[in-house]
């Protein structure tokens, strides 16, 4: 953002933030969605290296296409379970996982 624009908006009572003080996230709140979207990132990648579709990879991990989707998306509603199990489906190994975190 422009230093100019910045001030204005200041004066004007805005603040500059992030999200997670935006959000009112803990610290812990905050390093566990980073650790799912890393973990979730890493899924992504790992399926593309092995040149899989989304519908293969699925089947591999025993659940269909449109929830790895949402794994691969970082949607709230994909547990940290969900996504290891997933990665190890895949043939991530332990230190991989850790990599990736």
């Amino acid at each position: 953002m422009k230093l100019e624009k910045k001030r204005r908006l200041e004066a004007a009572g805005w603040k500059e933030t992030n999200v997670q003080e935006f959000l009112n996230l803990s610290d812990a709140d905050a390093q566990y969605i980073e650790t799912k979207l890393a973990l979730s990132r890493r899924l992504r990648q790992l399926r593309e290296q092995r040149r899989l579709t989304q519908t293969k990879a699925a089947s591999l991990l025993k659940t269909s296409q449109s929830r790895l989707a949402r794994m691969e998306a970082g949607d709230p509603s994909v547990s940290l379970d969900l996504l290891v199990r997933g990665l190890f489906a895949l043939g991530a190994t332990w230190k991989e996982l850790g990599q990736a975190v």
